[in-house]
Parts: structure tokens; sequence; C-alpha cells
């Protein structure tokens, strides 16, 4: 419990004008500044693999952010790709029971969502985890590590997991419950993922999943 409560305060450590003024305007500007949004996600991820964790990072466009959020980028796409694929011929497949369009890709779509999210659960905490400490591409594609890394400490995984799906619950349901907007919600959800996967890889001992 301790690495679920040190998860959803962290984001609102350290200067809130040098990490969430920068980090709004990227979520607003997402179609545009999508790699600077995740290559700060790596450098978030990287500050909590301290021991004890370092407060969200201030914004620092560099070479590094760039280059750790367009190969982040490359990993996601690849993960959303094999279902991104299905999603047209199951809507097909789908097209009698659901009785015409849109319904069929809706359905298709919550029907691949639950395995996209597993793959996604598996594999892009503890590889985002390895990359940021590393700064090696490589382990963001070493698929059979992450999974290791599940099986080695699966209450870690397990506890880092339930703090991310609560995070990105929490951030979609800023758009009515809290009024508030999805912008703030979508960066404060990334926030909590990056403290969540940095407890995968983080120096020293690990905080206390009780």
């Amino acid at each position: 419990m301790r690495l679920v409560a040190g998860s959803f305060g962290w984001p609102f450590q350290g200067s809130w004008k040098s990490t969430w003024v920068p980090g709004l305007l990227t979520v607003v500007l997402l179609p545009v500044l999508f790699i600077p949004l995740l290559g700060y996600a790596i450098a978030a991820t990287r500050a909590a693999e301290h021991t004890p964790p370092e407060s969200p990072p201030p914004w620092r466009i560099s070479p590094r952010l760039l280059s750790d959020g367009f190969w982040t980028s490359v990993l996601v796409v690849l993960t959303v790709l094999p279902f991104a694929i299905a999603l047209n011929p199951l809507a097909v497949a789908l097209r009698d029971v659901a009785r015409g369009e849109p319904y069929a890709h809706v359905i298709a779509l919550l029907v691949l969502a639950l395995p996209w999210g597993l793959v996604a659960l598996l594999v892009i905490p503890h590889a985002t985890a390895a990359f940021a400490a590393s700064g090696d591409p490589r382990d963001l594609f070493d698929v059979r590590a992450a999974l290791r890394g599940v099986r080695r400490d699966f209450m870690t995984w397990n506890v880092s997991a339930a703090a991310m799906v609560t995070a990105w619950a929490i951030g979609i349901a800023c758009v009515g419950l809290l009024c508030v907007g999805i912008v703030p919600g979508v960066f404060y959800a990334i926030l909590v993922s990056a403290h969540a996967a940095a407890a995968l890889h983080r120096e020293g001992p690990r905080p206390s999943t009780r």
C-alpha cells in the first residue's frame, strides 16, 4: 500500500510550475508533441527510480528527452499494431451480431481492449523502467526480460499495475466527475504510472507493497 500511496501523491511533489504547466500544454498538443511527452514520462520514471525518489523533474527539452520519446513511441506503436490490424476484420465478423455500424466497431474495440491492456501491462512497465535506468533502447524491446521481471516479483508488478490502471481511471473520470477536464487527468495518470513503473527497477530497497 505504501507504493500505491506514494505513486498517487508523487505528481504533487516539487515545483508544479515547472512540471504541470508544460505538461498540460504538451497533453493539449498531444498529436504534435507526443514524442516529448513520452520522453518526459521516461525522465519522470528515471527520477522516481532513485532512493528516495526524486520529485517529478522540471521540463527540459533535450536530445535525450526526444530520443527517449522516440524509442518509447516505437514501443507503443508495436504494442498497439497487432490489435489495430485485427480491429476491422473483427468488426466485419461482428457486423451481423452488432446489427451494423458503428456498433460493430465499438464492440470489436471493446473486445480487443482487454487483451491489449494485458499485453501493455505485462511488457511496458518493466521495459520502460529498464530503459529509464540504462538508457539503452534495446531494453524497451526485450519482451523476455519484461516477462521474467513479472515472474520474479509478481507482487510488486501487480501493485504497480493496479496503481497505473487506477490512475488512468481517475484521469478519465476527471472529464465529468471532477469537472477539471481530461487534460490534467491524463498528465496525472502519466506521472503516477511513471512512479509505479519505477518501483520495478528502483535503486536500493523497494517500497513495501503492503
